[in-house]
């Protein structure tokens, strides 16, 4: 094992014993509205909600969420979920899609972390990005941590993050922000179509999702 691979897992091993500590006294934030009233109509885009499984909710240990599909045209559907934690105490940690796909039989073929813009914001974001593969089907995802007024691609940077801020701004309050589709004719036109989403929907997850 190298010296930064082993320096770390030092760093996420001592992180998440001071986190365990400092979680309980952590105030816990609402969003700044409930995701019922998540806008289902977005510039060109027309979305249908969906309620995930109640086993799976109670997994997952979500205050809020938002799960719909949303299109613009044949071929051209993106599937959006954003979960909401208040407090991440113990226990009620983000999930990575790296440890959720796989088990739901996807593989992962490529993980990267990219930039991607989004004109109607004016800024350029660092996303995650995956390729899956399931029987001969791939999907594209991007995904990113949308907390305490930072958008985190590296789940390593999400736990030290959640360290620091439970410190020094008494929060570990935050959300996941995820968006599939599946590749149709090729991957980068997929990624066009995830980052045209991505571009339209930013502006939405900041009237709820708290700073």
């Amino acid at each position: 094992m190298s010296l930064k691979h082993t320096t770390i897992i030092v760093v996420i091993l001592v992180s998440t014993a001071v986190l365990t500590m400092l979680l309980s006294h952590s105030e816990r934030i609402k969003p700044n509205r409930p995701f019922s009233q998540f806008p289902l109509e977005i510039g060109p885009w027309r979305g249908v909600t969906s309620q995930m499984d109640e086993q799976v909710y109670n997994i997952l240990g979500v205050e809020d969420y938002i799960m719909a599909n949303f299109s613009k045209g044949p071929g051209q559907a993106v599937n959006l979920y954003v979960g909401f934690y208040q407090s991440q105490s113990k226990g009620d940690l983000i999930h990575s899609p790296k440890n959720c796909m796989p088990g739901a039989g996807w593989n992962i073929v490529q993980s990267s972390a990219i930039p991607i813009d989004l004109p109607q914001s004016g800024k350029t974001i660092n996303i995650a990005r995956l390729l899956l593969n399931k029987n001969g089907q791939k999907q594209v995802v991007y995904y990113w941590f949308q907390s305490r007024g930072r958008i985190i691609s590296s789940e390593y940077m999400q736990k030290i993050w959640l360290v620091l801020d439970s410190i020094t701004k008494n929060r570990t309050d935050g959300s996941f922000v995820r968006l599939i589709a599946p590749v149709l004719k090729n991957e980068k036109e997929t990624e066009v179509l995830l980052t045209q989403f991505a571009d339209a929907v930013y502006p939405a997850l900041t009237q709820f999702i708290p700073n």
